[in-house]
C-alpha cells in the first residue's frame, strides 16, 4: 500500500546530510512494512533485525560499538552481504536494544556510507531512560495512521485524490466529485487509518471484521500499558486512555480529570498523559489564551484536549454501529461532533503540523484550532454539518482582526472576503 512518507525516504536516501534514520510511530501503523518495501524497491538487498522478535540479536552489540565489526557480525548472523549504499540495514523495535540505539552515533561518525534505518513503537517512552542517545547524529521521521488522501489510494480511489490535488485556488469541485469525496470520508470515519482495517475494507467491506481488527489493535495497546514499570502507573494510563472517548463526546471537549474519577487530580495523571503522547497514541491540543507568535509561548499547559491517533479506533471505543454510516451525514454530528474534530486533529498532524492549539474565551466562544503560517495566526473552526453559523469566529475576528479566517464543513470550497471554507475532505489542503 502506498504511503506518502515514501517520498521522504527517497529524499533521505539521496540527501547530502543523510544520517542514520529513526522512524517513530505507534504500533500497527505500517512502519515495518514501508521500510521493507523501501528496501526491496530501492536497494540490492535488506538486512533486517527485529529486536523484539529476536532478542538474541542483541549479542551483536556487546562490547565496543565499532560499526565495521557490527556489520561483519550482522552479515554472518543474517547470512547476507552488506554493502555501502547498496544495502539497506533495518533495526526494528530498536528501543529493545539500547546499545543498538547508541551505535547510531558511531555509524554516523565512522561509517555513514551504510544506509541504516530504524523503527520503534514505544521509542518516545524508551528514549527517556537512555543516557547515551545519539543527539545530533540521526535524522527523524514520524509515521501516522493513513491520512484521508492516503486512504483514498489504499482503497483504490486514487482518481478522487487526483481531483482533490487539482483544486485550483478556492474554486468549488464538481458536485459529483464533491459528493463522492464526502461519502468516502464518511466511510473513513468508520474504517479509520490503520493499515489492516483499510486492507480488509478493500478486500470485502466486511464491517464486522473491520471492527474486530480495531478491537484487536486496542487490546494490543492495552497490553503495552502493562509494560510500564509500576502497576499503579499502568492502571492510571489505562484510566486516562479509556476516558478520552467520553471527554471528546462532551460539548466542551477540554480534558477534565474528574471525568476519570470523581476526585481525580492532575498530579496523579500528568505522567500518564505524557506516556500516551510520547507513545504516539494521543495528540494533545493546548488552549492559547492570547493568539500571538510564537504560539507555544502563550499556551496554557494545564488546559488542553486529547485526541486519539485514529478516528476509526475512536469509533470502536464508542461502539459506533454500522447503521450510522448509511444515515445521511449523521456520523459527522455524532457525539457532539467528536469524530469530526478528532479527524481534523489527526489530518493536521499527518500533514506536518507539529503542535495543536485552540482558543477559548470563557464560555462565550471557542475556535477549534489555531494555526500559523509563520507570520500570521489563522483561526480554524470545525463544523460537523452544513451549518453556516460562525459565532465563535465572529467573536475572534472582532477581537483580533486576523488576515484570514478558515472554516471546514461539509460544504464545497468557497471564498468570501477573509473567510475561506474548506470541505472536510480537504483539511490537508489548508496547510498547503
Amino acid at each position: 500500500m502506498k504511503r506518502d512518507i515514501y517520498k521522504d525516504l527517497m529524499n533521505w536516501k539521496n540527501s547530502k546530510r543523510r544520517k542514520p534514520l529513526i522512524l517513530k510511530g505507534a504500533r500497527q501503523i505500517g512502519k515495518t512494512y514501508i521500510l521493507k518495501v523501501f528496501g526491496e524497491n530501492e536497494y540490492s538487498n535488506t538486512a533486517y533485525i527485529n529486536f523484539e522478535e529476536d532478542p538474541e540479536a542483541k549479542i551483536l552489540f556487546e562490547g565496543k560499538l565499532n560499526p565495521q565489526k557490527i556489520i561483519e557480525k550482522l552479515s554472518l548472523y543474517l547470512n547476507i552481504k552488506i554493502e555501502p549504499k547498496k544495502s539497506l540495514i533495518i533495526f526494528d523495535e530498536i528501543q529493545e536494544c539500547p546499545a543498538a540505539l547508541t551505535s547510531l552515533k558511531y555509524f554516523n561518525e565512522e561509517a555513514n556510507e551504510y544506509h541504516l534505518v530504524t523503527a520503534g513503537s514505544l521509542l518516545g517512552i524508551k528514549m527517556k531512560g537512555i543516557t547515551s542517545f545519539p543527539v545530533g547524529k540521526v535524522n527523524f521521521f514520524n509515521l501516522f495512521p493513513f491520512s484521508y488522501e492516503e486512504y483514498l489510494d489504499g482503497i483504490g480511489k486514487s482518481n478522487l485524490r487526483t481531483v482533490l490535488n487539482n483544486v485550483n485556488k478556492m474554486e468549488p469541485i464538481d458536485i459529483i466529485f464533491h459528493n463522492e469525496l464526502t461519502e468516502n470520508l464518511k466511510m473513513y470515519f468508520f474504517v479509520g487509518g490503520m493499515p489492516e482495517a483499510i486492507l480488509q475494507y478493500k478486500k470485502d467491506k466486511d464491517f464486522g471484521v473491520i471492527r474486530e481488527i480495531q478491537n484487536e489493535i486496542l487490546t494490543a495497546y492495552s497490553m503495552d500499558f502493562s509494560k510500564h514499570p509500576t502497576k499503579s502507573e499502568a492502571i492510571n494510563i489505562m484510566n486516562v486512555w479509556n476516558s478520552i472517548p467520553t471527554q471528546l463526546a462532551k460539548e466542551n471537549k477540554k480534558f477534565q480529570y474528574n471525568n476519570i474519577s470523581k476526585h481525580a487530580k492532575a498530579i496523579k495523571y500528568r505522567n500518564s498523559i505524557d506516556w500516551l503522547v510520547n507513545a504516539g497514541l494521543v495528540y494533545r491540543s493546548f488552549n492559547v489564551k492570547t493568539p500571538k507568535l510564537p504560539i507555544s509561548a502563550y499556551r496554557e499547559s494545564n488546559n488542553f484536549k486529547l485526541f486519539l491517533l485514529d478516528v476509526g479506533l475512536l469509533g470502536a471505543m464508542l461502539n459506533l454501529t454500522t447503521k450510522t454510516i448509511v444515515e445521511r451525514n449523521k456520523l459527522f454530528l455524532e457525539y457532539n461532533g467528536a469524530f469530526t474534530e478528532n479527524y481534523v486533529a489527526q489530518e493536521l498532524i499527518a500533514n506536518k503540523c507539529k503542535e495543536l492549539y485552540y482558543w477559548r474565551s470563557g464560555n462565550s466562544a471557542e475556535v477549534d484550532f489555531i494555526l500559523s503560517d509563520g507570520n500570521n495566526i489563522i483561526p480554524l473552526e470545525v463544523k460537523s454539518g452544513l451549518s453556516k453559523k460562525k459565532k465563535s469566529l465572529i467573536v475572534y475576528k472582532n477581537k483580533y482582526n486576523p488576515s484570514k479566517i478558515i472554516r471546514t464543513t461539509l460544504m464545497n470550497f468557497k471564498k468570501d472576503g477573509k473567510m475561506y471554507n474548506y470541505p472536510l475532505y480537504a483539511v490537508s489542503k489548508i496547510q498547503e
